[in-house]
């Protein structure tokens, strides 16, 4: 299963066990986060598409670290000015793992489980 989710002006197609770097969120690393802007859910066929959110989904994921990315040089020059500005930046991330992804007609054992499994389960209760 997986869910499109949309946190920091950006998406990130997420499942569940996945590490993704996101814009810095104020939470402190070990404490869990729950993202409710989620815009796509569901696995192969099944998929549930928002307009724009899907009503009721939510993507829980554990806070791993707080940092703080590689340093970007931005250089100005004009040429036979003597005209040389140099600036430097280094962006705030924070890095989540994702524990659960709920959405509303699914169970949360569902979530985790693969397509197979499910299917082989239902198989076994329809007899």
């Amino acid at each position: 299963m997986f869910a499109v989710i949309k946190t920091g002006g950006k998406q990130y197609k997420v499942a569940k066990d996945d590490k993704i770097k996101v814009e810095r969120l104020a939470a402190e690393p070990g404490s869990q986060v729950a993202l409710e802007q989620v815009l796509a859910v569901g696995e192969g066929a099944g998929v549930t598409v928002g307009a724009p959110l899907v009503a009721g989904a939510v993507v829980t994921a554990e806070v791993v670290e707080q940092g703080r990315g590689a340093k970007v040089v931005i250089f100005k020059k004009k040429r036979r000015q003597n005209y040389r500005r140099t600036k430097g930046h280094r962006q705030h991330f924070t890095t989540l793992k994702i524990t659960e992804i709920a959405a509303p007609g699914m169970s949360a054992a569902a979530a985790g489980e693969p397509a197979k499994k499910r299917a082989k389960a239902a198989a076994k209760e329809n007899g």
